[in-house]
C-alpha cells in the first residue's frame, strides 16, 4: 500500500504474519499504522481494527512487531495485549508528534517510553494465569520523517537497507548475547547452550527496560522489522538480496516469508517492510 505526505517521500508499506510449519498457533502480532492526530491501521494481525478518523496535514507512521514468549501460557495474549496497548497509548498522545517546539522531541520520546511501560504493566497485571506470567518481545519504530524513534525489548529485530548495505539497528536482549558481549562465553558456546533463546528483557517479564535510539532515514532506504522466526532461517545476506530485488513491500514480505518457510519454518514468522521512495 502506498502512502504519501508533503514532508516525506512516498512510502510503500506492507506487513504479514504466518504460523510457520511446526507451531499450532501464532504468538506473533504486528501493526503498521498511520498517525495523524489519530491512528489509522493499515495492516495488522489484531482481530479488531481501530477506527480511523480525520487526517491531519502531517503524518507519522508506527511499526510494531511483538512475539509472545514461546512455550509460555498465553504468549499469544501477551503479544496481542502489547500491540493493543502501544497502539492505544500512542494514538492518545499523537498530538505531540506535530509540535514545532524545540523541546517536543524530548516529550515525544517520553510518551513513547511511557507506552512501553504501560504495555509491560498491563501484561503483568491482566494476564497472569495458573501461576505463569505470559510475556512478549516488542520492537517499535515511530517514523516522523526523516527520524525514526526506536524502542526495543527482547529479540525481535529491525534492519534498514541503504545503498546496498543492510544494517541491524537493534541488539538482541538475550542471555547468550549478554554472555558473549561480556566475554564470558564464545558465540559457539552460547549457541550450543541455547542461550540466545533466553530473553533477559520482555514485556510482562521480570525486566522490560527498552533499548532506545533514533535513526534518520533517507529517501531510497528500506526498513524491515521481523520476529525471530525469520532470522532463525534466513541469513542477513539473503535478507539484503530480497530487499534489493523486490519491486514492492508486499513482494519483499512474501519472499522473506517463503524463504523462512523453505528454511524450516520452525517458529511463527512476522515481517514488516517499508520502502521509502526516492524524491
Amino acid at each position: 500500500m502506498a502512502a504519501e505526505t508533503p514532508n516525506m517521500p512516498e512510502l510503500d508499506l506492507f506487513g504479514l504474519t504466518d504460523t510457520g510449519k511446526r507451531r499450532s498457533n501464532n504468538e506473533d502480532q504486528f501493526l503498521v499504522a498511520r498517525l495523524a492526530k489519530s491512528m489509522e491501521p493499515l495492516f495488522t494481525s489484531l482481530s479488531e481494527d481501530l477506527r480511523p478518523t480525520a487526517q491531519a496535514a502531517r503524518e507519522a507512521f508506527l511499526f510494531v512487531v511483538a512475539d509472545g514468549v514461546g512455550g509460555a501460557v498465553g504468549g499469544e495474549l501477551a503479544s496481542g495485549k502489547t500491540v493493543e496497548t502501544l497502539a492505544e497509548q500512542i494514538a492518545a498522545t499523537a498530538g505531540c508528534f506535530y509540535s514545532t517546539d524545540p523541546e517536543a522531541e524530548d516529550e515525544l520520546i517520553g510518551k513513547l517510553e511511557e507506552a512501553i511501560r504501560k504495555a509491560h504493566e498491563r501484561v503483568r497485571s491482566e494476564l497472569e494465569m495458573d501461576g505463569s506470567r505470559p510475556a512478549s518481545t516488542a520492537t517499535m519504530v515511530t517514523l516522523l520523517w526523516p527520524r525514526g524513534y526506536i524502542f526495543h525489548v527482547g529479540d525481535s529485530r529491525g534492519y534498514y537497507l541503504r545503498r546496498g548495505r543492510l544494517k541491524q539497528f537493534t541488539s538482541d536482549q538475550t542471555v547468550g548475547d549478554f554472555m558473549v558481549d561480556a566475554g564470558i562465553l564464545s558465540e559457539e558456546q552460547a549457541r550450543k547452550g541455547g542461550l540466545h533463546d533466553v530473553l533477559t528483557h520482555a514485556i510482562g517479564g521480570d525486566e522490560a527496560t527498552p533499548a532506545v535510539g533514533v535513526l534518520d532515514f533517507e529517501p531510497g532506504d528500506v526498513l524491515m522489522m521481523c520476529s525471530d522466526g525469520l532470522t532463525k532461517h534466513v541469513a542477513d545476506d539473503d535478507i539484503r538480496a530480497v530487499l534489493e530485488d523486490a519491486s514492492s513491500a508486499e513482494e519483499a514480505c512474501r519472499d522473506l516469508l517463503e524463504a523462512a518457510l523453505e528454511g524450516g519454518g520452525s517458529d511463527n514468522i512476522t515481517v514488516i517492510v517499508a520502502r521509502m521512495g526516492d524524491v
